[in-house]
């Protein structure tokens, strides 16, 4: 079992910053791919961004290509995403999940947070 919690959600202006976190504890953290996905009102939940093992590969949704950056610490057991340049379509829920392989399917995540909220004024 892994535990996943978010933190680092927030109010913020279009065109800042801000930092999420995800903290796990339970089974060994650096054997997970590490994902981030949002919801915003009345849509369905899209993914973000994914970073494989040992701080590896990464892959993120054309939306925010360019602006977030995703990143883990494996002696931390934590995961970021550093969001910048926000847009007010950024506003959501954002999970972080964990998964065996890099994917950037929710199904195939294991476990999942319990979600922050961003929101992003105009």
């Amino acid at each position: 079992q892994v535990q996943l919690v978010e933190s680092g959600g927030g109010l913020v202006q279009a065109g800042g910053s801000l930092r999420l976190s995800c903290a796990a504890s339970g089974r060994a953290f650096s054997s997970y791919v590490m994902g981030w996905f949002r919801q915003g009102p009345g849509t369905e939940r899209e993914f973000v961004a994914v970073i494989s093992w040992i701080g590896g590969s990464t892959y993120y949704a054309d939306s925010v290509k360019g602006r977030f950056t995703i990143s883990r610490e494996d002696a931390k057991n934590t995961a970021y995403l550093q969001m910048n340049s926000l847009k007010p379509e950024d506003t959501a829920v954002y999970y972080c999940a964990a998964a065996g392989v890099t994917t950037a399917q929710p199904d195939e995540y294991d476990y999942w947070g319990q979600g922050t909220q961003v929101t992003v004024s105009s």
